[in-house]
């Protein structure tokens, strides 16, 4: 183990006892606005720990990408597989921690002047480094039992953050759904990590993929379509995407971090993690790329028709992590996580900056936005980048790596991919149709809050403290794409999956393919330019009025929710109700009436010990007397 790699049971340790240490001094900040100096001091400092360890471990494990570092230890014997406690290292993993780190430190940055006044302020902050410790736990754990406690982790914080504002009902109500969904695929995701295990004799993630060439094909796919329940509700794919944009009722600053490298992030990690399971079941990978093609293209158009910025930028996440299981699914394992590292990039960028407008206008709609370029440099700045990272353009890294998935799709169609070609062109089209949606949609954001006449008069700029993060997150963001143009560089430092798996061929540079790229080009000029049009021939109105009456299926998200609610919820809630009643009327009852009953008959036995001696001598002589028919009647 050397010596940078050593250092790896930090990175999720930093920030847990960072949490720690905010819960026990957070009572400081009742005291006033300095109380919470100490809070923000821990909570950043944990972070920006981890950080530079996450950087250390990545330039030691960068010098050699491909070799895994793993250093794990028995921890409780259970009869069958045993659990193990450990770390598991190498490039992507390596990579991928920087990211969640950066992004949480800035997170954490923005949030001190973003929840200003907040008194709720040290929980929040708390919660933020359990988050990050839960997925740097996911990122270098070297046993899937182990991965699974800080996937679950992640789930708890999640209800906590996105329910920050507990006294609001949406919040409320988010939280509670985004906790339920997410613990339905958590189920499958649980019992795929048993079958691995039980089938590999070992829960650790290198003796798992080792044994993955001599299981049964049927058992590694059952276990790798059971997975996938947990990587759909985790990165919210159809049919368990619903939770997502009702978690936008959470801090902005929670969605940048929900949305960008954290929880969402984890389903497509642990699916690139474990590829060789998934590239032993073809059907398995069939699977999610049909959910990715439905997946993609409906949450693009779904993003199109809302008014609140925040939903928006929500159902673009659900489409662009649509993009990274899509890419997975054709064979494109360096495009898929390059998209990954390049969308949390500009994702977070995206919901900060949002988070600025917000925070000035007062209204996360964006009919109450308008205008503010001049009032707000520095967001508007920031936030054409990301637009422009969000639909691919160039040279901004969302273009390199949407190309690239692209690219993989293309190859998977030609039947140059060892996926099935029905995949590649489902993938394929639904893409490009999706760039074309998601150009019109940024062009509506771009439009509807920066341009036009102001709805509403800012009364001040953007804080320091906010407009750093999206300073330092804009250079990514336009820039990241470049360190994927030679195959030493973001293709290796990636690796072609675990255990050397992933793409059938080494790193390749992720250049755009001509054919698509000319398509992509032309269809997001093409959608851009509608909602441009719209917006100038109606002097300023929202293109989405051009969408007629697809506009409320559309903003309804196709009723999807509806349909739970007919299909699931009210049953349940009227099953629920028959088992109140019948625990009320029957179970109660009976357990009541027993007890009725007993008191009943010791009360009537009560009046035959009344204490009258010649009442005792009657009735014994009664029962002589009894006894003696008796006798006389059975003889």
């Amino acid at each position: 183990m050397t010596p940078g790699a050593g250092l790896t049971w930090l990175l999720p340790l930093l920030p847990a006892v960072a949490a720690v240490l905010v819960v026990l001094v957070g009572g400081a900040a009742r005291r006033g606005p300095r109380g919470r100096l100490p809070a923000a001091l821990l909570a950043v400092a944990g972070t920006a720990a981890a950080t530079v360890v996450a950087v250390a471990v990545a330039l030691d494990v960068l010098a050699e990408p491909a070799t895994q570092r793993e250093a794990a230890v028995a921890f409780a014997p259970t009869g069958g597989p045993d659990i193990v406690l450990g770390t598991l290292v190498d490039g992507l993993a390596s990579t991928v921690a920087v990211m969640v780190c950066v992004v949480a430190l800035l997170v954490q940055v923005y949030s001190i002047s973003y929840l200003k006044g907040t008194p709720r302020y040290p929980s929040y902050a708390a919660a933020v480094s359990l988050f990050t410790a839960a997925m740097l736990l996911v990122v270098v754990s070297a046993d899937l039992l182990v991965l699974y406690v800080g996937w679950e982790v992640m789930g708890l914080c999640s209800y906590l953050l996105v329910g920050h504002h507990w006294e609001q009902s949406a919040a409320r109500a988010g939280a509670v759904k985004a906790f339920l969904v997410t613990r339905l695929g958590d189920v499958a995701f649980l019992f795929g990590i048993f079958v691995l295990g039980e089938a590999a004799g070992s829960f650790r993630i290198t003796a798992v993929i080792e044994a993955v060439p001599r299981l049964d094909p049927g058992t590694v796919t059952i276990a790798a379509l059971l997975l996938l329940g947990g990587v759909a509700g985790k990165s919210a794919q159809f049919p368990l995407h619903v939770w997502l944009p009702d978690a936008m009722a959470g801090p902005t600053p929670v969605s940048a971090l929900i949305h960008a490298a954290t929880m969402v992030a984890a389903g497509v990690y642990v699916v690139a993690r474990l590829y060789p399971v998934f590239l032993a079941a073809p059907i398995a990978l069939a699977v999610l790329g049909a959910l990715a093609a439905v997946t993609m293209l409906g949450a693009a158009l779904a993003a199109l028709a809302q008014d609140d910025l925040k939903r928006v930028l929500a159902w673009s996440t659900v489409s662009q992590l649509a993009y990274m299981t899509a890419g997975l699914a054709v064979g494109g394992y360096t495009a898929a996580v390059a998209h990954l590292l390049s969308h949390a990039a500009f994702k977070a960028l995206l919901f900060l900056g949002a988070g600025a407008l917000i925070h000035v206008v007062g209204s996360n709609l964006m009919s109450d936005m308008g205008g503010l370029r001049r009032a707000l440099p520095t967001a508007f700045v920031t936030t054409t980048i990301g637009l422009a990272a969000l639909v691919g353009l160039p040279p901004t890294a969302g273009f390199f790596t949407k190309e690239a998935v692209l690219g993989a799709a293309e190859h998977a169609a030609l039947g140059e991919a060892a996926v099935t070609a029905w995949v590649g062109w489902a993938v394929l089209l639904s893409a490009l149709a999706t760039v074309a949606v998601t150009a019109a949609y940024a062009t509506r954001v771009w439009l509807r809050t920066f341009f036009g006449s102001p709805v509403s008069a800012p009364g001040h700029g953007t804080p320091v403290l906010m407009a750093v993060p999206l300073l330092v997150l804009a250079v990514p963001a336009l820039l990241f794409g470049f360190t994927g143009l030679s195959a030493d560089l973001l293709p290796t430092w990636i690796g072609t999956g675990a255990s050397g798996a992933g793409d059938a061929s080494s790193p390749e540079a992720l250049l755009p393919a001509v054919v698509t790229a000319v398509l992509s080009m032309l269809l997001a000029a093409a959608g851009g330019y509608a909602a441009y049009r719209v917006w100038r021939d109606g002097q300023g109105a929202d293109p989405a009025t051009a969408l007629g009456r697809f506009r409320r299926p559309f903003q309804e998200a196709f009723g999807l929710d509806a349909a739970y609610d007919r299909a699931v919820v009210r049953p349940l809630r009227a099953l629920s109700l028959v088992a109140r009643r019948t625990d009320d009327d029957v179970v109660d009852a009976a357990v009541v009436g027993s007890g009725r009953a007993a008191r009943a008959l010791g009360g009537a036995l009560r009046r035959t010990q009344a204490g009258n001696a010649q009442g005792y001598l009657t009735g014994v002589l009664a029962g002589v007397v009894a006894l003696a028919v008796a006798v006389v009647m059975l003889s």
